[in-house]
């Protein structure tokens, strides 16, 4: 009887889950393009990156879709619409921005084309606009430092988006044009170093304020600290003027001569006390 040889008999292969499935919160990944913190340019390269990392750059970069009466046309409508709808574009752009994508039919390609008409039209117009408020914003009209260099580099990445790209000498150079004269030792520092770059110069600041504030707290203690009243070294000296109760009576000490216990007698004697009525009329006698 002859022996069954399975060993070299071809297997159907096992398909294999695509890795876009995988997928449940790509928020985590990529952040929602609202057009100033995160601008398009910045959702660009991160979407683009992940888009290969998951196999679907073919559904975005213009790749001819199967007919669909090919056999992988259903496979590749559900893909679309992952990367399309909840998992991909829609939920990393802001409400603003998806109210003007959203549309009935559409594929990832059409979203990822809109989005382009949306960020790269009127490009000379918008490069203006972004031109000024560049130039224009300074530290006294931002919060805090670190707002004033992140308005600064959105800024720059918008500018980007417009094919007006800001390099990094132009970036350090407005940047410390807009700061007060409290970092003129500083900003000095800065343009006597030869290509510095903006973290370098943004670490520098950074640390310059850690050292104003640390002045600053050091001079608000020593006032606290002389204002204090300190406590005398001396026992004051004890009070020795009389109290009400301790008032001495000009009458009763005189009373204690001869004639204490005279009163019984109309006061006749020397100590004996009278009222002001009788004293004014022995006066007027007299």
């Amino acid at each position: 009887m002859a022996k069954d040889d399975t060993s070299g008999s071809s297997q159907k292969p096992v398909n294999t889950l695509h890795p876009a499935y995988s997928v449940t919160n790509v928020q985590t990944k990529i952040r929602t393009l609202d057009g100033t913190k995160v601008t398009y340019s910045s959702w660009i390269k991160l979407f683009k990156l992940h888009a290969t990392a998951y196999k679907v750059s073919s559904h975005i970069d213009g790749t001819k879709a199967p007919e669909s009466t090919a056999n992988d046309y259903a496979e590749w409508k559900e893909i679309d619409a992952l990367v399309l709808q909840w998992i991909w574009i829609y939920s990393t752009i802001s409400d603003d921005i998806l109210v003007r994508v959203l549309a009935t039919n559409s594929t990832a390609r059409d979203a990822w084309v809109k989005l382009e008409k949306i960020y790269l039209s009127n490009k000379k117009s918008r490069a203006a606009a972004l031109e000024t408020k560049f130039c224009n914003l300074t530290l006294a009209a931002c919060s805090s430092l670190d707002d004033y260099c992140e308005k600064l580099k959105h800024l720059a990445n918008q500018l980007e988006d417009v094919d007006h790209p800001v390099i990094d000498s132009h970036l350090v150079l407005q940047l410390i044009r807009g700061l007060p004269p409290e970092y003129d030792s500083t900003t000095s520092i800065i343009n006597q170093t030869a290509d510095v770059t903006w973290d370098l110069a943004t670490s520098m600041l950074k640390e310059e304020l850690i050292r104003q504030e640390a002045r600053q707290n050091h001079s608000s203690t020593v006032l606290i600290t002389s204002a204090t009243p300190q406590p005398h070294s001396q026992t004051p000296a004890p009070n020795t003027s009389p109290t009400n109760n301790q008032t001495p009576n000009y009458y009763s000490q005189r009373g204690r001569g001869r004639g204490q216990g005279r009163t019984n007698r109309g006061g006749r004697g020397r100590g004996g006390c009278r009222d002001s009525s009788q004293q004014s009329t022995a006066y007027q006698n007299q």
